[in-house]
């Protein structure tokens, strides 16, 4: 190798549980710091000599604005250490692998901690603008009669609140009526439409039934079960003890259902389009917790504290679309990182595309083999090429796992690289699509 060629030595995630689970009540920056302690003890890696740390996030919680500090900080990382948070929406965790590779490929840094971490049961619930006013009315009174009229003027707001609500049905009420960020933070602020309703429209442009979608979910559960008994994950995943006595501990992913049935799919109603639409909740990933992060070295520096590096990172790439069919970026940005890699889609002996939703998937491996849809959408001379089920999330997927929307990058690669040495596979790619309308994409090769 190349001295400057980066390198992954290590990586480890918590468990991932739908939100309101049992990480519901866990801080984001405990998910992160209960992966990276327990990183950094496996590894025993030298501490001050870690060059930066950086987490992705797109949560960012009010107590821990720049929650990469706060959680290096906590893990036990020297403060002389730098450390920095990012957001690329799904893309966050991913973001902070290729920022690190950027960092050390250059010759800036030796060693960085990258990962991300995320609490979707913590997303907050916040105040319209005409509430906030009153609020912050409130908090600027200086005397005792603007303080009390003040507080009046709220205290009849939330009267007439309450009163609203029990009249009427609480999703129809506007002048009061809270907003909800992870609703918000689920919709395109560019076509205005939520991140399901996307995943409708590849369904319908690429014709791809709910008979089919469901069919990929149940493929889904059942890898992501049989891999789970095989304890094919443990080797990943660092359990969680929870407080405040911490004699509770989850030690493993809590969605995969072993038992899931085409007939308990079929069941469920469509969310987006109740009358015309395919996509439900359970052909779509669930909202998740978790955090999941790695060590980065370049290969020099690995040599020199005696590390053997499980994989390096051949290349990268984002690239933008249209936001209504964000499901798409995978096939956008992957050859481009394959292109920078020096390979081919056919080199790929595993892959691992992020399950947003059933369809969106799908559409990615119709879209990927399409000589149509390459030539005049992405600018090819032929279609990318296939992209084989036998290849693909071969121990499930987000659908079963969960897609802590910070994380999910992050645990893509950990995945990746540790089933590329188990299969004895040289080259792999984890891609993603991306909220906003990009796509994602890291290629790994396998050092063995």
């Amino acid at each position: 190798m190349n001295p400057r060629d980066v390198v992954i030595v290590a990586g480890l995630r918590t468990p991932f549980v739908k939100a309101g689970g049992e990480l519901a009540q866990v801080h984001p920056v405990d998910l992160g710091v209960a992966a990276l302690k327990e990183l950094l003890q496996s590894t025993g890696v030298p501490l001050d000599q870690i060059d930066e740390v950086i987490i992705g996030n797109t949560g960012s919680p009010s107590d821990a604005v720049n929650i990469s500090r706060v959680v290096a900080f906590n893990a036990g990382i020297p403060q002389k250490t730098s450390a920095y948070t990012v957001h690329r929406n799904c893309a966050s965790a991913l973001e902070s692998i290729t920022s690190g590779y950027e960092k050390i490929k250059s010759g800036t840094m030796d060693i960085v901690v990258a990962g991300g971490t995320e609490s979707m049961s913590q997303m907050p619930i916040m105040w319209n603008k005409e509430h906030m006013l009153r609020f912050n009315k409130l908090a600027s009174a200086r005397s005792t009669g603007a303080k009390l009229s003040a507080l009046s003027s709220l205290l009849v707001a939330n009267f007439k609140q309450v009163k609203e609500i029990a009249t009427t049905s609480p999703m129809k009420t506007t002048k009061f009526k809270p907003r909800i960020s992870l609703i918000e933070g689920l919709t395109d602020p560019m076509s205005n439409i939520n991140m399901g309703e996307t995943a409708e429209i590849l369904a319908k442009e690429f014709g791809i039934s709910r008979e089919v979608q469901d069919k990929f979910v149940l493929r889904s559960h059942q890898r992501a079960a049989q891999s789970q008994e095989n304890g094919v994950f443990k080797q990943e995943i660092t359990p969680i003890y929870l407080a405040p006595k911490f004699n509770k501990v989850v030690e493993q992913d809590v969605g995969p259902r072993k038992s899931q049935s085409l007939e308990a799919l079929g069941k469920l109603k469509p969310i987006f389009d109740r009358k015309y639409g395919s996509i439900t909740a359970g052909n779509a990933c669930p909202i998740t917790d978790g955090a999941a992060m790695v060590l980065l070295m370049s290969a020099e520096k690995a040599k020199e504290l005696g590390y053997t590096p499980l994989a390096k990172i051949r290349g990268y790439a984002f690239a933008g679309l249209e936001p209504e069919r964000m499901g798409l970026g995978p096939v956008y940005a992957s050859p481009i990182a394959l292109k920078r890699a020096g390979l081919t889609l056919k080199d790929m002996g595993r892959i691992e595309l992020n399950e947003a939703f059933a369809a969106q998937v799908i559409a990615c491996q119709k879209a990927s083999a399409s000589k149509e849809f390459c030539t005049t959408r992405l600018g090819m001379s032929d279609a990318f090429g296939e992209i084989p089920d036998d290849i693909l999330n071969i121990n499930g997927g987000a659908i079963a796992l969960g897609h802590p929307v910070g994380a999910t990058g992050t645990r893509l690669v950990i995945t990746l690289m540790n089933e590329l040495r188990r299969s004895q596979k040289q080259f792999g790619l984890a891609t993603l699509c991306i909220g906003g309308g990009q796509g994602g994409a890291i290629v790994l090769e396998n050092i063995n």
